[in-house]
């Protein structure tokens, strides 16, 4: 595979690691890389007369970086509030989405979970939480807990924490992932010049002005002009990219949101092809650094090269986005959360069969367009 190519790769899991949560992440993965072999020294046959000077040492060529991954693999992208400004606040997860690359790394599948997906939050003694039953975003918050400090929450922990609650409720091994804040998808987007996308219903902001300043708050009421998306393909800077996909409060409610996350997700991957920056390794580096401290990793035992070359030979139009129905859970009029329905479930499933392709085809709502 060419340079050009895992430069390809590279990009695309820029884009696909930085954009989805609202803001995004970038990644190492877990698994361990084996050398390469190498050949020993030339054996005459036996019908071949002996040389009259030692044979060359003969060895295979290196290994590209990333040979050994042949998949599955899953990423879990985590785009968290975080309010630095606010002394003690803990990073939520406002955005869970899994990318499963099924054996031989041909195909890609993007999906969402509800953050108020009603889940089994197991103990995590690190940051002194007992376990419970409760809304999947408040796995990033208890698990960022630090004993003795409420001035400095871990958000590596909360990822570590939530981590371990999504590989559970899926089935799927989670192999690595990372974790970015609204400030650095931002950045991201302005890095390369914005984004454009489709625009699939009308959006009104609850956060910003038309100007992108901040909307007046007082409590939890917001006041002021809003920003409205209208239908029809949009071109986007920084600010309205975070701020169009972060909007809850639209017909569909979260599951819209969602929608938007991963169609914001692929049309930030494509960007970044359309550009060539893929053909331009120091535009990349400059990305990630633009991202600074915004960007947080996790994971280990992998550079992000390694990862970036296993998946340079996905197809664009092979990177499939699927939604999960869910439904409201409670008691009357006591709202506890999300559950996915059984389509859902099934789905999930699927996946861990290596059947989802059979799957969607049956059931062909459940594909995002656009």
């Amino acid at each position: 595979m060419t340079r050009r190519r895992w430069l390809l790769g590279l990009a695309a899991l820029v884009a696909v690691v930085l954009v989805a949560a609202g803001a995004v992440v970038t990644t190492r993965l877990v698994s361990r890389s084996a050398p390469g072999p190498v050949a020993g020294p030339a054996t005459p046959s036996p019908s071949s007369p002996a040389p009259t000077t030692p044979a060359p040492v003969t060895t295979s060529p290196t290994p590209p970086p990333g040979a050994d991954l042949k998949g599955p693999l899953n990423l879990l992208l985590v785009g968290v509030d975080t309010r630095i400004s606010v002394p003690g606040w803990e990073p939520h997860a406002d955005a869970v989405l899994v990318l499963h690359v099924p054996a031989g790394l041909g195909r890609a599948y993007l999906f969402s979970l509800p953050r108020d997906l009603v889940v089994d939050i197991p103990a995590y003694p690190k940051a002194g939480y007992p376990g419970g039953r409760t809304k999947l975003t408040h796995a990033m918050s208890y698990g960022s807990r630090v004993p003795g400090d409420k001035k400095h929450p871990s958000t590596a922990q909360g990822y570590e924490l939530l981590r371990t609650t999504v590989s559970r409720y899926t089935g799927l091994r989670i192999d690595a992932g990372a974790v970015i804040t609204f400030g650095g998808f931002d950045k991201l987007v302005d890095t390369l010049g914005g984004v454009d996308l489709y625009v699939d219903q009308r959006v009104a902001s609850i956060h910003r002005r038309p100007d992108g300043r901040y909307r007046d708050r007082v409590g939890s009421t917001y006041t002021g002009p809003q920003m409205v998306y209208l239908p029809g393909n949009r071109h986007l800077t920084g600010w309205q990219a975070l701020d169009y996909a972060r909007q809850r409060y639209t017909a569909g409610g979260d599951y819209t949101r969602q929608r938007h996350q991963q169609q914001l997700i692929r049309a930030l991957a494509r960007k970044i092809l359309d550009q060539g920056l893929a053909r331009d390794p120091d535009r990349v580096e400059q990305v990630v650094a633009a991202l600074g401290r915004t960007l947080v990793y996790v994971g280990g035992g992998r550079r992000l090269v390694d990862f970036a070359y296993a998946l340079g030979g996905l197809p664009p139009e092979k990177f499939v986005l699927v939604g999960l129905p869910g439904d409201g859970v409670g008691s009357g009029t006591s709202y506890r959360g999300e559950q996915l329905r059984p389509v859902g479930r099934e789905f999930l499933a699927a996946l861990r069969g290596g059947s989802a392709d059979a799957y969607l085809a049956a059931h062909p709502s459940l594909r995002v367009k656009n």
